[in-house]
């Protein structure tokens, strides 16, 4: 199985289009120790030649011109493509609304939970992805479900969990709600087996925090893709850049007592690679002190065209 990094970022991407805080600025002046990432998603494959993407992301063109194995078949007709299928964790825009850059009735299956579909459903600009072109595939809880798309079985089953989360930010009802409208499935994670090796990774790009189930859940695991939103909750803040803690947004940080770090010293994950990384987060620069913690803590922080073969 393998499984290529196309954003590592999170929403808005590094450096954001209209941030000039201190890292974006870094990033702009090619500063060292800095890196330009687009915003999250990965590809995975059992067989390197049919792909899944997990999370549509904005940058989703690029992210194909800038991979070699997503390009259209040399020998093939004259429009094809290897991708063939498209998980989405949940409803963010920044997870969603690459689906608009798969347009021009090529065909392929969107998964997604029932208020993920229920999202696409209700606007109607998706429905550039012809229905009956692309179906949308609607993804049980705890049950493992092959993939497939335009014919093809993709040699990949994904189980699909809910995670600690929230909702996303334009589908919040208002601060009158305390849980801004969240319910199970808002977010998700995802386990995806390769059917032929039975080797499985874990991808959940935003999560709230590590309860019981999920510790349980992913114990021992060879690999996961983790949330790397912020170094410190209230980061943001401090930089001046939002007004909002990583609670708040529905992630959890890497760094504290309740952070991901400590969370995850104790559950004996074999290979932790942190995504979709906000551009406030000193991890971005290599040469921090914040880096120096996450290296030494035994995580790698993902980048763009990070290549992992299981």
């Amino acid at each position: 199985m393998i499984i290529k990094v196309l954003g590592s970022a999170a929403g808005g991407g590094f450096p954001q289009w209209n941030c000039n805080g201190l890292q974006s600025a870094k990033v702009r002046a090619g500063a060292p120790g800095y890196k330009a990432r687009l915003q999250s998603s990965l590809a995975v494959s059992q067989d390197g030649e049919n792909w899944v993407l997990l999370n549509a992301s904005p940058d989703i063109r690029q992210q194909i011109n800038e991979t070699p194995e997503l390009h259209p078949a040399k020998d093939g007709p004259k429009r094809n493509s290897p991708i063939k299928a498209v998980v989405v964790t949940n409803a963010d825009v920044d997870h969603i609304i690459g689906l608009v850059g798969l347009r021009e009735a090529q065909p392929f299956s969107i998964y997604g939970s029932d208020l993920v579909l229920a999202t696409l459903s209700a606007n109607s600009v998706f429905n550039v992805c012809n229905p009956e072109i692309v179906p949308r595939i609607e993804l049980p809880f705890e049950k493992p479900i092959p993939l497939k798309g335009a014919g093809v079985d993709i040699g990949l089953t994904v189980e699909a969990f809910p995670v600690p989360g929230k909702v996303a930010l334009f589908l919040e009802k208002g601060s009158a709600d305390a849980n801004y409208g969240s319910r199970d499935g808002d977010t998700i994670g995802l386990k995806v087996t390769d059917a032929k090796t039975g080797k499985a990774f874990f991808y959940i790009p935003g999560c709230a925090e590590i309860d019981p189930p999920l510790a349980d859940r992913i114990r021992g695991a060879d690999l996961i893709f983790f949330d790397g939103t912020l170094f410190e909750d209230d980061e943001m803040i401090k930089q001046g850049l939002l007004d909002k803690t990583g609670k708040r947004m529905g992630h959890m940080s890497l760094s504290g007592p309740e952070g991901s770090i400590a969370a995850f010293s104790k559950l004996g994950v074999k290979r932790r690679i942190y995504v979709h990384i906000n551009n406030s987060n000193p991890v971005l620069n290599e040469n921090s002190e914040a880096r120096k913690v996450v290296d030494a803590a035994g995580w790698e922080v993902g980048f763009d065209g990070m290549e992992v073969r299981l």
